[in-house]
Order: structure tokens, then sequence, then C-alpha cells
């Protein structure tokens, strides 16, 4: 138990320093290209700041299982340099029994990502998105789906407009279908409300058919004087890209909310495939920790008088890579319907672990 504790000290510390660091590397880079990217708005330093702040929980969630595999090789390389792996095989503790700690570790890691970082991470990128279109387009534009429908809101210069619409059409544009338009002035008040059976999404503004206008005024009656065009454009400042990436960005939406958030889509007529795998790899993140802790330990639980303690470094480094785009790419077959939603999110780090207990195992016999 004294063995074990001290080889749960050591990987922490391995996993405080090289998490310290890659942390304090990833928010310089982040402060440069959040420069780059406002480099048209004149943000302060104070902005570009908290926007890089925002961006931080999403990005060290994404690095976790780098962060373990590199906090392994630390852990076990400088147990070999140190002898202290010999020791312990020499009081007859074998080499899977060390791995108790690290690998219990890395499942309350795995556990905390999911009930803790990830609904912070998914808060801040929220914020994070709300305040880069406000940078960028003079007031935000937002995403939402409910079981009423989509919703939308744009901004701009000559102030917001909702959108609501009851469901999406098919097609290369988006296209949005029984679309309700509410337009506000910059101070707040509502000026027009708009109803149209068809709305696609063109270059720069949205087509509207079979649109009817009403005036909002104080003195005016809306219905008299309400307009009927067969087409009708309206500006806009949102494309279709960032649309669909909206519709599509997980990492925004609480491990929490996702069920409600899938029941809703489905109700609305929404594709859920992403969002439940997306749901099935949050549950499957510990386990995937683990193999990663597993991989850095297959090639690292050595003596350093074998040599190549450089190469076995590199080769679970590289394995652990190999790991990572498989999961990912299991993750894609999944949403395209291409893997059952379970076997894309859940065999990867199963095989991963599979692989590496079979690599240990070999190790210990010989």
């Amino acid at each position: 138990m004294i063995l074990d504790r001290y080889f749960a000290r050591r990987f922490l510390q391995s996993f405080a320093v090289i998490g310290a660091i890659f942390l304090v590397l990833m928010m310089l880079i982040d402060l440069i290209e959040q420069a780059r990217r406002f480099d048209d708005a004149n943000l302060s330093f104070g902005q570009l700041l908290r926007l890089t702040f925002l961006n931080t929980p999403a990005a060290i969630s994404e690095m976790l299982p780098l962060l373990m595999i590199l906090s392994t090789i630390a852990l076990f390389v400088g147990l070999a340099r140190s002898s202290e792996l010999v020791v312990t095989r020499a009081i007859g503790r074998s080499g899977i029994r060390a791995l108790v700690a690290p690998v219990l570790l890395a499942l309350i890691i795995g556990t905390l990502a999911v009930a803790l970082l990830n609904p912070f991470a998914a808060a801040t990128s929220e914020e994070f998105q709300r305040l880069s279109d406000s940078y960028r387009n003079n007031g935000s534009s937002t995403l939402s789906i409910s079981r009423e429908g989509l919703w939308l809101r744009q901004g701009s210069a000559a102030g917001q407009s909702v959108i609501h619409a009851q469901g999406t059409l098919n097609g290369d544009k988006l296209g949005l279908r029984d679309v309700t338009i509410t337009t506000f002035s910059p101070d707040g008040k509502p000026t027009e409300q708009i109803f149209a059976k068809q709305a696609q999404l063109e270059n720069g503004h949205w087509a509207l058919r079979q649109a009817k206008v009403w005036t909002i005024q104080d003195d005016l009656n809306p219905e008299a004087n309400a307009i009927t065009r067969e087409v009708l454009n309206l500006p806009t400042t949102l494309t279709r890209d960032r649309i669909l990436d909206r519709l599509g960005q997980q990492d925004s939406i609480s491990v929490y909310d996702l069920p409600q958030l899938i029941r809703d889509l489905r109700e609305a007529g929404f594709s859920t495939k992403q969002y439940e795998v997306w749901f099935q790899v949050q549950l499957a993140r510990p386990f995937f920790l683990v193999s990663m802790v597993l991989i850095g330990a297959a090639f690292t639980m050595r003596h350093v008088r074998f040599g190549g303690t450089g190469v076995a470094v590199l080769t679970a480094v590289l394995l652990g890579f190999a790991i990572y785009f498989i999961r990912n790419f299991a993750q894609i077959l999944g949403e395209n319907g291409q893997l059952p939603i379970l076997i894309s999110a859940w065999a990867p780090p199963f095989a991963a672990v599979l692989l590496s207990l079979g690599l240990l195992l070999h190790a210990e016999d010989g």
C-alpha cells in the first residue's frame, strides 16, 4: 500500500509538471492565434486574454490523453533510471501490480474530466463563441435547438434578428421551412415580423419565399399595412459553414445536457447520430485514458541498461497518437452511420487496453 501511494504521488507529480508546461505553451499559442483572428477588430490585450482563458478548458480536455501517456512515460523512465523498478521486482512486486496506482488515478482523472471538466469546458466554449461572434459581427449570433424547432439569432450594426424555423430542408444549401423572423432596432425595440414558407441561405442574405411582412410601429396597424412578397432578401452575416459548425459543435454542450438535446433533436426531425456518438465517447473517456497509461507503461517499464530508451519512448508516443486517431476515425464512422454507435465509441479504448495488456504480459513473461 505504501508503495502504491509512492507510485501515485510520483505519477501525479509528473502529470502536474507536464500539464503546467503544456498549459503555458498552449495559452501563449492561443493568445497569438486570437490576436491574428481579431486583427481587424482592434481588441485590447485584456479582451484577447479573456478569449484565451475561455478557450483553455476545452483545449485541456482535448489534451488529456497526451498528458496521460507522457506522465506515464516520465514516471517509469524515472523509476527505471533510479533502479526503483528493479527493487520493486526484487521484493516480489510484479510490473503489472505496480500499474495499479497509475491506472486508478487515470480512472479518477477521466471520471472527473467527464463529470466536472466537461460541463465547465462546455460553458466556457459557449461564452467564447458568443464573444467571438460579438467581436466579429458587432452583435452576437447564436443557435439553439429545442422540441419547438430551430432558433437562430444574428446580429449586425443595424440591430438583431431572431429566426425560428420548424425544421430544415434537404439540399446542398442550408434551407429552413415555416420560418418566423422578428427584427429589432439597436435599442432593442421590435421593428418587423416576417413569416415565410421557406428560407434559403445565400451569399450574404436569406432568400425568403412566400413571405409576409408586418411592420411594427406604435401608430400603425400591422395587419392593415402587411406586405406579401413572393421572394424577399434579408441581409445576414451568417454563413452555412458557421451554422453547421455551431449545429455540430458538441464540445459546447455539457454531457449532462446531451440526453435531453438528443431527444429534442429527434422530435424536431434532426439527425442525432453525432450527438449520440459524442455522448458515448465521453462516457468511454476514463477507459481511453487508462489505455494511454498502459501503452506508455508497456514500452517504458524496462531497465535502462537494456538500451533503446529513446526508441521505446518514441514508439509509445507514436502508438498513443495512432490509437487517438483511430478513435477519432471510428467516431466519424459512427456519426456517418457506418459503424454502430456503441462500437464506434467503446471499441477503440477497449482494443487499446487489450493490446497494451498483451504487450505488458509478454514483457513480464520474457
